[in-house]
């Protein structure tokens, strides 16, 4: 099959698709100008988004956009087999998981040519994980007027702390993305899930110990200048 067939709908312009192949080769083996390590070699890296929330309502079966994910995450695993990979996907389920697609916010979900049980359930995705019907993210909006602070603290403490007994048992939850921070100037680009963590003095806090907690595990912060002062 050609390329062009096998990309969603958004991509299908074959000088895009080249792009899409030629920038993420650039950016794996690209060489850090201060440690002088290529990206698909640095430790520091602890996985690659394939693309993010995909959909291809072109064929809502899902079958192109399957296809997609198969050939892509290979390209990238042919390139670099050090770093874990996952999707980016929006956690809905389409019509190859009819017995789960009640579980959608709505009959919209199924047909965006996306299936979150299909598409993980492929040799090279490592790992997928959904909070909020979106993907490897947790976050709980600020513009929700029915949640309370208190609340809000709550539900991240709660991901936090179960991601915390997961690494302490070096089970699979090793880390969390939330999404998402910002710094001052940047409220325009909030999507209602964002925040300046230390404008929230207890979610500054919480995250602050998350990692501090997280890297006693692993034993990092006596051995790294910053997260020791961080952490002391």
């Amino acid at each position: 099959m050609t390329l062009r067939r096998l990309i969603p709908k958004e991509l299908t312009n074959p000088q895009q698709a080249e792009i899409w192949f030629f920038g993420n080769k650039t950016v794996l083996t690209r060489k850090n100008t201060i440690t002088g390590i290529e990206y698909r070699n640095d430790p520091t890296i602890f996985a690659w988004e394939l693309i993010n929330e995909p959909r291809c309502m072109s064929d809502p079966s899902g079958d192109t956009l399957q296809e997609w994910i198969e050939e892509m995450t290979g390209f990238i695993k042919s390139i670099d087999k050090n770093h874990l990979l996952t999707i980016g996907l929006e956690g809905f389920y389409g019509p190859k998981s009819p017995k789960k697609s009640a579980l959608n916010p709505g009959e919209w979900a199924s047909t965006l040519g996306s299936d979150f049980v299909r598409n993980s359930n492929i040799t090279n995705v490592d790992f997928t994980f959904v909070i909020y019907i979106l993907t490897i993210e947790y976050g709980l909006s600020n513009q929700n007027k029915d949640v309370q602070a208190s609340q809000r603290e709550q539900f991240y403490r709660t991901i936090l702390d179960l991601n915390y007994k997961s690494a302490k048992k070096k089970g699979s939850g090793v880390g969390a993305l939330v999404w998402q921070f910002l710094v001052e100037g940047m409220e325009e680009y909030n999507d209602d899930f964002g925040l300046v963590p230390w404008e929230t003095p207890s979610i500054h806090k919480l995250t602050i110990q998350q990692s501090c907690r997280l890297a006693r595990i692993q034993g990092l912060n006596q051995q790294t200048g910053n997260l020791k002062q961080l952490c002391s």
